[in-house]
């Protein structure tokens, strides 16, 4: 499903620890929005051998191709903080917490029963600075960043994220941290990237415009012990709310997710197009498509989701059900999308077609689809 091409990266030979390596490579092109990223380019890649080392790579202003062969572990490198928090889910040992982070508890959930103590680690709450023309790339599956997620905001642009597992950052606690953030950027590529056992959002699109976005080949992976649907799916799993942000969401794999997978819109103007992907199994439901939000969903595979989008859809919706409406605007016909053991998923809003007549992403069929995504989704597939 990927492409065969790569771009190739230096490595680094001038310090003696490097001698012996293998060469590193970005593995395949972004398609869709981002397809014109280039990430660190030809940099001499960097081997960070510790968390502060791993902070200062991806934060200072030097384009960087920075390689995680190894697991960088936060949990405990900024301490702890006690504060206060709610249960507004329930307060069985399967139910999440919420922190009463900027007084949401207090604002939005004044009924549920109040947490008095709770004790989280300081490090899942922001993640690390990613500054631009970054490329981050895992080496098999040894890159792995426990504890802490990854921010891109406040104007940078052109990052790659390739093959890195990011976990384990407060799975416990609503508002307790996001794996990657995406909020005031342009031009960013995350693929064949794992991310599990998160508090909040696995991916997160914030309320500034994230511009050009290519999201590919990744795993959601929502098994946890603890849940907002306290039955062992996660329920935040990804949320693009920005301003005029272009997304394209292609041969991901979502899987034990109970909601927001993805929520579309709400803030600004949205296009996505999400092709190929494989949701499933779910207990609730994948697509949430409120107010500004433009969602062009073709060939994609649902196996076992009660609802594959809410009822509530505010936004708009095309679901390729006529597959000739896309030849004038893409050039080609759309694919139309599985369903198996799944609720019904139907949108007719064709006149969205001209938002995507651009940097398209092609379309492979279903059959394609189940038997590629979820084998060759994530970490350690390339």
């Amino acid at each position: 499903m990927r492409s065969t091409s790569f771009l190739l990266l230096g490595v680094a030979s001038a310090a003696p620890h490097q001698f012996g390596r293998r060469d590193v490579a970005v593995s395949g092109s972004a398609e869709g929005f981002a397809s014109s990223v280039t990430g660190g380019g030809s940099a001499t890649a960097v081997y960070p051998t510790t968390t502060d080392e791993l902070v200062s790579y991806l934060g200072d202003d030097e384009a960087r191709v920075i390689v995680l062969n190894q697991e960088f572990d936060f949990t405990g490198t900024e301490g702890t903080t006690t504060s206060s928090g709610c249960s507004p889910w329930g307060t069985g040992s399967a139910c999440q917490i919420a922190i009463n982070q900027n007084d949401w508890c207090t604002n939005y959930q004044p009924d549920a029963p109040v947490v008095s103590s709770i004790t989280y680690d300081a490090a899942g709450v922001e993640g690390i600075t990613v500054a631009s023309d970054k490329t981050i790339l895992g080496e098999g599956t040894n890159g792995v960043i426990k504890g802490k997620g990854l921010r891109m905001a406040n104007g940078v642009s052109n990052i790659i994220i390739q093959n890195i597992h990011v976990t384990d950052i407060n799975p416990q606690y609503v508002w307790g941290g996001d794996a990657i953030t995406v909020d005031g950027a342009d031009l960013i590529w995350i693929d064949h990237v794992k991310t599990s056992l998160i508090g909040r959002q696995h991916i997160v699109l914030g309320t500034e415009s994230s511009g050009r976005v290519t999201i590919s080949n990744n795993e959601i992976d929502g098994q946890t012990s603890w849940s907002a649907t306290c039955d062992g799916n996660h329920y935040w799993a990804m949320y693009f709310t920005g301003s005029n942000d272009q997304i394209t969401m292609k041969g991901n794999y979502v899987h034990h997710t109970s909601g927001r997978g993805p929520k579309v819109g709400g803030e600004g103007n949205t296009a996505l197009h999400a092709v190929n992907n494989y949701f499933g199994p779910s207990t609730g439901h994948n697509f949430e498509i409120g107010t500004g939000a433009y969602v062009l969903a073709e060939g994609n595979v649902f196996d076992g989701v009660p609802s594959p989008v809410e009822d509530s859809i505010t936004g708009q919706l095309f679901t390729a059900d006529d597959t000739s409406a896309c030849t004038s605007a893409l050039g080609r016909a759309c694919v139309a999308n599985s369903l198996v053991d799944s609720g019904t998923f139907s949108g007719s809003s064709s006149g969205i077609l001209a938002d995507f007549n651009s940097n398209v992403a092609a379309a492979e069929s279903t059959s394609e689809v189940s038997s590629t995504v979820p084998s060759s989704a994530g970490v350690g597939t390339i």
